[in-house]
């Protein structure tokens, strides 16, 4: 099976290129004088505001006489507090994504016959179409699974009855389905890519339609299919924290632009999972992960301050690690004393490192959290900078605790993201009203056409 496109004459590639270098640099004086907030961002750092939402709020300072004051970070779903849903969920020993999932789409939390119903209509669209997995997911195996569960999201269209259709009905009964369908496509294509590109056996398990999301995933990707009730319950707090976070983040405010031209949910949902591949956004897991292999081969004891700190400073001062000058896992754009998401799954990691054998790891990255501040405002020349861990930080070793695969990190964000991208859809469609359309200031200079002969 021939997986490769038709090679695209590098002699061609290399012309554009060199014909497009004094044509493509805008002078960064130029977004001053124009008044361009690049990047939708203020002089401050905070977000330019674009819209407004009742899904959630994402609360990292206050503004006191002009100037941000760090306070301790506040995520709310629907006005309630993340650590509220969490320790409810918990204290009642029950999964508790399904119940986000309603909260976002519907507004409210659900009563016992509603979240019944929920759960039912959820665990029986799990199922893939028929031959959906042989012809969409295993004849085009993607050795990233973000693509393919964007191609396989735009796919879904074909089997649609009615796709385009943006009525509020129309657009909730395909958010289900969506909801439903990502455990069983992410799975379906990590076992697709073990095979064509690991060279290794995959295991195509049947949803349980009575199971949880976080119940599914592991079931499908394990080759026993078996796991654990405190691994299922960890890993649906991963999903509950990752659910929803503002219509300001990337992903989300893919969704909402692509939502308010008018197009299908698919596409819609497709470009957010586009913007969630990325590193600087749902990807950042996998770095902090890459990150944590280079400091771990570099450094003799890990729990020495200050070696752990002068290879700190060798990374910000891009001599060390993919020499970006970046320690990822650490800052946020609106988080400034801690990151709640953080902060639940922190608490959630200490007892399963002690269980599984990794209390070093773990004490590795608690102590790169604590000294980064320091050795950022050594190497920047500026007091200790206000900086917590964000939620990336321990993501992805809660992840690995729980075996699974790194490739499977920013699909199961995905997964839980999923829920919070639907509900942004239906607020943009429902309320917008306006296609989303910023100005870009034009600073080309006049040019004439000049007949072929003489060029």
């Amino acid at each position: 099976m021939n997986h490769t496109l038709q090679e695209i004459d590098s002699s061609v590639v290399s012309n554009l290129c060199e014909n497009l270098a004094p044509y493509n640099h805008i002078r960064s004086e130029l977004f001053s004088r124009y008044g361009v907030k690049k990047g939708l961002r203020n002089s401050d750092g905070t977000g330019v505001v674009a819209g407004i939402t009742r899904l959630s709020n994402v609360h990292g300072y206050i503004i006191n006489e002009g100037e941000r004051e760090p306070i301790e970070g506040k995520l709310t779903y629907r006005g309630i507090d993340i650590y509220d849903l969490i320790n409810g969920f918990e204290s009642e020993n029950r999964f508790g994504y399904g119940e986000v999932s309603y909260l976002l789409l519907s507004g409210r939390l659900p009563n016992k016959d509603e979240l019944k119903a929920f759960k039912y209509t959820i665990g029986e669209a799990r199922t893939l179409p028929e031959n959906f997995t042989e012809d969409i997911i295993m004849r085009a195996p993607s050795k990233d699974l973000m693509n393919k569960l964007a191609s396989a999201t735009l796919a879904l269209y074909s089997y649609d009855k009615n796709p385009d259709d943006t009525s509020l009905e129309n657009i909730m009964r395909q958010a289900m389905g969506l909801i439903a369908r990502f455990p069983v496509i992410i799975s379906h294509a990590y076992q697709a890519k073990r095979r064509y590109f690991d060279g290794t056996s995959m295991y195509l398990h049947i949803p349980d339609a009575h199971s949880s999301t976080a119940e599914t995933i592991l079931h499908l990707i394990r080759p026993d299919g078996k796991f654990t009730d405190e691994e299922a319950k960890l890993l649906d707090r991963c999903l509950i924290i990752h659910a929803e976070h503002g219509g300001g983040n990337n992903s989300a405010f893919s969704t909402r632009v692509t939502s308010s031209s008018g197009t299908d949910t698919y596409s819609a949902i497709a470009a957010a999972v586009g913007a969630l591949k990325g590193p600087k956004h749902g990807g950042a897991n996998l770095k902090v992960c890459q990150m944590f292999d280079d400091i771990k081969h570099h450094i003799k004891d890990w729990a020495d301050e200050e070696e752990v700190y002068n290879y700190l400073i060798k990374i910000l001062n891009r001599e060390a690690n993919d020499k970006s000058g970046l320690i990822y896992g650490m800052g946020h754009a609106i988080y400034t004393l801690s990151d709640p998401r953080a902060v639940a799954l922190k608490a959630a990691a200490r007892p399963l490192a002690e269980q599984k054998g990794y209390k070093k790891e773990m004490g590795l990255i608690e102590l790169v959290e604590k000294l980064t501040p320091k050795a950022f405002a050594e190497v920047k020349g500026s007091d200790v900078k206000v900086m917590c861990a964000n939620v990336d930080m321990y993501s992805g070793f809660v992840y690995e605790m729980l075996g699974i695969p790194r490739e499977m990190f920013t699909p199961l964000f995905a997964t839980a993201r999923i829920s919070g991208w639907l509900g942004h859809r239906i607020e943009e469609v429902m309320t917008g009203g306006k296609i989303i359309r910023p100005a870009y200031k034009s600073i080309s200079k006049k040019g004439q056409y000049i007949p072929i002969e003489k060029r």
